[in-house]
């Protein structure tokens, strides 16, 4: 199938690792003119170099540095609102206030800053994607992490609402809601996990284990991987998906 992307500018926040910089190469992969954001220019521009994009440093919890961000991308054709935090150790005795702000500000009003500087030229033009890249945990919280599970709550919120803002604009705004995902650091925590339990001490040693035991209420058997994630993204990206807004799209692997 032709995603008929050949030509479209697209930047990936926080790109410089794990899925987003998956999602960066599979955008580029398919013919997009990809910017590759985060704060570290040598992360950066290992990853821009790799796939043949551009860079744009700045640290979104601020305006200058959404406006830096910004000025180096120029007019985008799709964003994709990765940029997150995900903190294991955090849980209901010792998560603050102040980490409840924190998380949020990075997991949701990153976005809004993104959203506000990119998408009025999306309308001018008549045509954009916005996709915001939550988890499961927004609709499907756990005893633990709940500031996480709520800043994802938040942004699929955010998706369906600016899709009822963009009616009739030609822009679409959706959500891709995560299950796990193998990423080089989700491995590290899964490594430390298995040599704890005895699994093993290499990946390949307990890979077989630990998709066993951790698994056991996704349909499919397994962790998901990056690029699984990173092909829908791209197909919502596309002109293909233009009767798809205001839908979060669950890629779980069957977890209930």
């Amino acid at each position: 199938m032709d995603l008929q992307l050949m030509g479209k500018r697209a930047l990936v926040t926080g790109s410089t690792s794990g899925l987003g910089e998956e999602i960066a190469r599979t955008l580029a992969a398919e013919g997009v003119a990809v910017v590759v954001h985060g704060r570290d220019r040598a992360r950066a521009d290992a990853v821009a170099k790799e796939i043949g994009g551009t860079v744009a440093l700045g640290d979104l919890t601020t305006d200058e540095g959404a406006d830096a961000v910004r000025e180096a991308a120029g007019e985008v054709d799709i964003l994709v609102n990765n940029l997150g935090v995900f903190d294991p150790t955090l849980t209901w005795e010792n998560v603050t206030a102040d980490d409840w702000k924190d998380i949020y500000d990075v997991n949701v009003v990153t976005s809004v800053r993104m959203i506000k500087r990119f998408v009025p030229g999306m309308k001018e033009r008549g045509w954009g994607r916005v996709i915001q890249i939550s988890s499961v945990l927004g609709a499907q919280p756990t005893e633990t992490q709940p500031h996480y599970s709520a800043t994802n709550a938040a942004r699929d919120n955010l998706a369906a609402a600016l899709s009822r803002e963009l009616k009739d604009s030609g822009v679409t705004s959706n959500a891709v809601a995560a299950g796990g995902i193998l990423t080089p650091s989700s491995k590290v925590r899964l490594l430390e996990m298995g040599r704890q339990a005895g699994w093993g001490e290499t990946w390949e040693e307990m890979a077989e284990t630990a998709q066993r035991r951790l698994t056991t209420m996704v349909d499919v058997g397994r962790i998901g991987l990056p690029e699984e994630y990173a092909d829908l993204v791209t197909f919502l990206a596309s002109p293909r998906s233009g009767y798809v807004t205001g839908t979060t799209l669950r890629v779980d692997g069957g977890w209930h």
